[in-house]
């Protein structure tokens, strides 16, 4: 003879109610829980930050390690930069007709510049290339370098003056994207949206801790006072 099963506690039945409403789940006629859409939608939210906060932090972990040490050197150059300044002046001479001693025709300034790059290693972007009745003047511009040559248009005598500042001058440079061209450029602009969306995807799951959501708010409004008080007290 089957055991018949003992009948429910309205206790129980109650709890699990209020489980349910909480939840916002229903449940079949076996009594299962199956969460409702909401639910549902909220969970594949809080996994989908997760996995994007998660696997940008690891992609990016190299840039935000790089622009954090570079902050460092920027706000102390005088802990890196003492003697390590370098000059070096070469002096040559390139084809006379690229440089057309008449006023009215134009130098060649395209052969002039892959001259310079070539023979005494000029590098870096042309910054500046001026040119006069007697003399033409080129500037070459690249992370911590610099190189000025002087030419006679005449005869094509050139002097060419290369400043090295050191690989910490070379980092800064690339961290201010300063003289470091498009590709560069496009990296800063990459980096920086990465960094914003790993803030915001941080901050949008400190909402799905519900224990740690207020002291974790509470935290991230200390740092903001912090920094605006900095500002308007330590700022001349």
């Amino acid at each position: 003879m089957p055991i018949p099963d003992p009948p429910r506690s309205r206790i129980a039945e109650r709890v699990r109610e209020d489980r349910l409403k909480a939840a916002g789940a229903g449940a079949d006629a076996a009594g299962h829980l199956h969460p409702s859409f909401r639910r549902k939608l909220h969970i594949r939210l809080a996994a989908t930050l997760r996995w994007l906060h998660i696997y940008l932090s690891l992609f990016s972990l190299a840039i935000v390690l790089f622009f954090s040490l570079t902050g460092i050197t920027l706000n102390h150059p005088d802990w890196f930069f003492n003697g390590v300044e370098r000059s070096v002046e070469k002096a040559g001479k390139m084809n006379g007709n690229w440089l057309h001693a008449e006023p009215s025709r134009d130098v060649d300034k395209l052969a002039v510049v892959e001259h310079l790059r070539r023979e005494p290693g000029a590098r870096g972007a042309v910054a500046e290339f001026r040119t006069d009745e007697t003399e033409c003047t080129v500037s070459f511009k690249g992370p911590g370098y610099s190189a000025d040559a002087f030419i006679e248009r005449e005869s094509g005598a050139y002097k060419i003056t290369e400043t090295s500042h050191g690989f910490i001058a070379v980092i800064n440079d690339l961290h201010k994207g300063r003289d470091t061209g498009k590709a560069w450029s496009l990296l800063i602009d990459v980096s920086a949206v990465l960094l914003t969306v790993l803030s915001l995807t941080g901050l949008a799951l400190l909402f799905y801790l519900k224990l740690r959501r207020k002291p974790g708010l509470a935290v991230v409004l200390i740092g903001a006072v912090v920094a605006a008080a900095v500002y308007y007290l330590g700022v001349p």
